[in-house]
């Protein structure tokens, strides 16, 4: 797997952990958000490359900075 597929499945991965931590369902986060439920899916599962600002906004929905939610990535 190349790097940069590597880290779209692990940022989806920590999407999916901490939107469901907060008992979000996929189809209510992404509403949250103001993205299609595909959208979120495509993310989650890193067949999605988000930009920065999309980022910013997942971690507005998860009531974190930017930079909480990358770390560890």
């Amino acid at each position: 797997m190349e790097t940069n597929q590597k880290l779209r499945t692990a940022f989806g991965q920590r999407i999916r952990e901490l939107r469901s931590k907060q008992g979000f369902s996929q189809e209510a986060f992404a509403d949250k958000c103001g993205f299609v439920r595909t959208y979120m899916s495509r993310i989650e599962t890193g067949t999605a490359n988000p930009s920065l600002e999309a980022a910013k906004v997942l971690a507005d929905g998860l009531g974190m900075t930017l930079s909480e939610l990358l770390e560890g990535l």
